[in-house]
């Protein structure tokens, strides 16, 4: 409401208590979010905005790319967003300067949503909170700063209004229009009203500190999103790396098939339906920051994942690499096939997969496995050559092929669904006439005790998979079978909440392997 000072000639505009106590805890809570971000951004290690920028699908996006594609822009664009959000939030919080900090505020809102506006068919793959169309948080909040915008500073509880009404105005207009008289001092009550900010402040301060010491902030340009974390204070330690070529790479890596859909649940026809319908794009950006988080550096990729995993890298300014499955069949003609694809998207290690590599030795093609591992190796990349049947590596080895390491099932044959011995025909797997009767997508190694002599034999490293034979075995026991008996590393395909655990398990195994004969070849 407002009142008539004096002889009309000012309007003053008087607040209620509720009304002035509803106005504070919105002006709090947008400094909170906009502090908050400042904070979780100037403690991200790596943290920058060239993702969002580069991912611009809005109004203008050549003016956001040519930003982001500057390291100079990109390193102020950094350092206005980092310490612009922390200065408007602490503004607002403490009540000083509101009237600019909402303007500057309203500033930044409307470049993230010119940015990234909610717009039909712009999908741009982030993981929001929900599904938007035209009006977001971003535009929500900008409209509601204009309130702080155009009220007065001294109507409001803060820092402003407290200062402003201490001074002794000189003029009568400004006397009429001051609501309280100048020279009288502030009570205790009202003197703590307009520092309210201040203990807000330090609780925001604490709050941080601790949530950064406990899982490590992140941050994404805009809103602050934070990924789900799932007991990362539970970590027992660091896992171990082996190397390959010239990369490092956590003993464990992410495998790909349970975040692409490829599930391997014998008579189960729906599992392949569920796991896509859990993995959604946020739940596989989720997956991978944990597993990348708790050390693991590694994700084995389908060719198919790459794009949504370039989105994730870009996002997440991710430094995890990629061990890339190259599948299709490779003709003595056309050698390039994925490899090119895998390669355009940033792939770190390529190999023939296994079920190419089987067919290919099956027919007797062992020097089109070779064609396609020196194609790799042109490109710069570790190479290596996957496979199911144990007969790959050992054809490999006579024609002479010399790839980086070996990517090989691997598993105990000590489960009751496993193919009864008298049933076990090599190539099984991946020829239907031999495994009619036989076979029937419950035993990745049809012969894990053939497998532990040739790879013992074989001085190369050994990425290990299917160590779990698709859910047979417990991660203690399949990942200790595994090391034990040889693997370098092991390729392990997890959901989210399994991530945690399958790292602390492998770091138990790891310290305290057993009986372990064949030397690290990594």
């Amino acid at each position: 409401m407002s009142e008539l000072n004096g002889d009309n000639r000012v309007r003053v505009m008087l607040l209620s208590k509720p009304v002035t106590a509803i106005l504070v805890c919105l002006r709090l809570a947008f400094g909170w979010q906009f502090l908050y971000e400042g904070l979780a951004k100037l403690l991200t290690p790596h943290w920058t905005s060239a993702p969002y920028l580069l991912m611009s699908r809005g109004l203008f996006p050549s003016l956001f790319h040519w930003l982001g594609s500057r390291p100079g822009l990109v390193r102020a664009v950094d350092l206005l967003n980092i310490w612009g959000l922390i200065v408007i939030g602490a503004a607002l919080i403490l009540g000083a300067m509101p009237r600019l900090a909402s303007a500057a505020g309203i500033v930044f809102l409307g470049l993230y949503y010119l940015a990234q506006p909610p717009l039909i068919h712009a999908n741009y793959r982030l993981p929001v909170e929900g599904n938007y169309l035209y009006v977001n948080k971003n535009l929500v909040e900008l409209l509601a700063l204009v309130i702080f915008l155009i009220l007065p500073a001294d109507r409001v509880w803060g820092i402003s209004r407290l200062l402003r009404r201490r001074r002794s105005p000189s003029k009568p207009e400004a006397k009429a229009a001051t609501p309280t008289r100048a020279g009288i001092s502030w009570t205790r009550r009202e003197t703590l009203e307009n520092l309210i900010g201040a203990p807000v402040l330090g609780l925001l301060g604490f709050a941080t500190y601790k949530k950064y010491e406990w899982e490590k902030v992140h941050a994404i340009t805009g809103a602050t999103i934070k990924l789900q974390d799932l007991s990362l204070q539970d970590l027992k330690g660091q896992l171990p790396q082996g190397t390959l070529g010239k990369l490092k790479v956590s003993r464990m890596i992410l495998g790909g098939n349970l975040i692409g859909g490829y599930s391997h649940s014998r008579d189960l026809i729906y599992g392949s339906q569920l796991f896509k319908a859990y993995n959604t794009d946020s739940k596989v950006f989720e997956t991978l920051e944990l597993a990348e988080r708790a050390g693991i550096n590694t994700f084995c990729a389908d060719p198919n994942e790459l794009p949504l995993f370039s989105k994730y890298r870009e996002l997440n300014s991710s430094k995890m690499q990629t061990l890339v499955q190259v599948w299709g069949h490779p003709k003595a003609t056309d050698l390039k096939g994925t490899v090119d694809k895998a390669i355009d998207y940033g792939g770190s290690m390529l190999y023939v997969r296994g079920v190419e590599a089987d067919i290919l030795v099956e027919k007797g093609q062992v020097d089109l496995v070779g064609k396609v591992l020196d194609y790799i190796k042109s490109q710069g990349v570790p190479a290596g050559i996957g496979a199911h049947s144990i007969e790959v590596p050992i054809q490999c080895e006579k024609a002479g092929l010399n790839p980086d390491y070996y990517v090989k099932t691997f598993h105990s044959d000590q489960y009751w669904s496993a193919t009864p011995p008298r049933d076990r025909v090599e190539f099984s797997i991946i020829d239907p006439e031999l495994a009619h009767g036989r076979w029937n997508d419950n035993m990745f190694d049809l012969f894990p005790e053939k497998t532990i002599e040739v790879m013992g034999n074989i001085k190369k490293p050994w990425i290990a998979f299917k160590v779990l034979a698709a859910g047979a075995f417990h991660p203690r026991d399949g990942f200790r079978f595994a090391f034990e008996n040889g693997a370098d590393f092991i390729n392990v395909g997890m959901f989210d909440f399994q991530v945690v655990e399958n790292v602390n398990v492998a770091i138990d195994v790891l310290s305290n392997l057993k009986g372990r004969v064949r030397p690290w070849y990594a």
